[in-house]
């Protein structure tokens, strides 16, 4: 039994990959939840797109909420979060950062927190918005910190759902350059993106909700252009190790929620290092309250059995703590 397993499975994988859609660079053929438009953004000597969601309900409260994706996502994923804010009242944007999503990628660009955060402000200039909470998850998170802290006349709240950075990898982590992360990013397929997502995310838990965040990157590694993709992801990955946030926690002024899954593992470099310090990268559940500490002005919301994406594995552990937040 063991050896048909054995020998079924590269057949079984095969199959799973054969029904991935195949999605271009600018995710042309994959459809947002909600209407789509793009701000024409000049920078760094290049012109460039950055799409972006602008869901404005028909009971407008006057607030505003910007969501910020992840690292391996792109606006798409907040689709039910978008869909209870805007029920409750408030207006929300949710822009694909340049090198993500629909918007462009870049084939030079030198990533910054500082670039990305100039580049959501110009989108709420245009927009007409003076002042907005910031939600950011995973890198978002990071982009949302920097973003705080440079424009806090703008930051009317901070919100950060299990933000990556809240540890210095590159103390315990070697540096791998900007060519090594373009090579790892090259050999992506489905599995691996799978079984990374599976490791890290949701601590070994799978279930059909999170196969379709799986299947947006794996479509990508289809492309004929996927070379554009891996190249713009690892110069991210550069800018995310090169470029924490964590020693200026102290500085943000706006109030700030932490929302923790606390079965979250994710971190940097893990690959890189010992059995010993991997098993010291990661954890959330200390993470967390570590973070609430060094953040004035904070409150940490812990939710049990939930990994990376709280807004995904469990949304109404996510949203009820983050309505009564907005309101308060």
């Amino acid at each position: 039994m063991i050896k048909l397993i054995l020998f079924l499975f590269p057949f079984l994988v095969f199959s799973q990959e054969a029904q991935i859609k195949p999605l271009d660079i600018n995710l042309t053929n994959y459809e947002y939840p909600f209407p789509v438009h793009f701000l024409e953004l000049s920078s760094q000597r290049q012109y460039m797109q950055m799409f972006y969601m602008d869901v404005k309900p028909e009971n407008y409260n006057q607030k505003n909420v910007v969501l910020l994706h992840g690292k391996n996502f792109n606006g798409a994923y907040w689709e039910t979060t978008i869909k209870a804010l805007t029920a409750t009242g408030y207006r929300v944007i949710v822009p694909d950062q340049i090198g993500f999503g629909k918007s462009s990628k870049p084939d030079n660009f030198q990533y910054t927190f500082q670039q990305l955060a100039e580049n959501t402000k110009k989108l709420l200039d245009h927009l007409g918005i003076p002042k907005a909470t910031i939600l950011g998850h995973s890198m978002g998170g990071m982009l949302a910190t920097r973003f705080a802290l440079m424009y806090p006349e703008m930051t009317e709240k901070l919100v950060l759902e299990n933000p990556i950075g809240l540890e210095d990898w590159k103390l315990v982590v070697p540096y791998k350059p900007v060519d090594w992360w373009y090579e790892s990013e090259l050999k992506q397929n489905y599995q691996a993106i799978k079984s990374y997502q599976m490791a890290n995310y949701y601590d070994g838990k799978w279930n059909p909700e999170y196969q379709k965040w799986a299947e947006l990157s794996a479509g990508w590694t289809m492309d004929s252009e996927y070379d554009k993709v891996a190249w713009n992801s690892a110069l991210l990955y550069d800018m995310i190790f090169t470029q924490p946030v964590l020693y200026e926690f102290k500085n943000i002024q706006a109030p700030t929620l932490l929302i923790i899954g606390t079965r979250d593992k994710t971190a940097l470099g893990k690959p890189l290092v010992s059995d010993e310090i991997r098993a010291t990268m990661g954890n959330y559940a200390e993470l967390g309250k570590r973070t609430q500490k060094a953040i004035p002005n904070s409150k940490l919301v812990e939710i049990a059995n939930t990994g990376h994406l709280p807004h995904i594995e469990s949304f109404d552990q996510f949203i009820k703590p983050l309505i009564v937040f907005l309101k308060e």
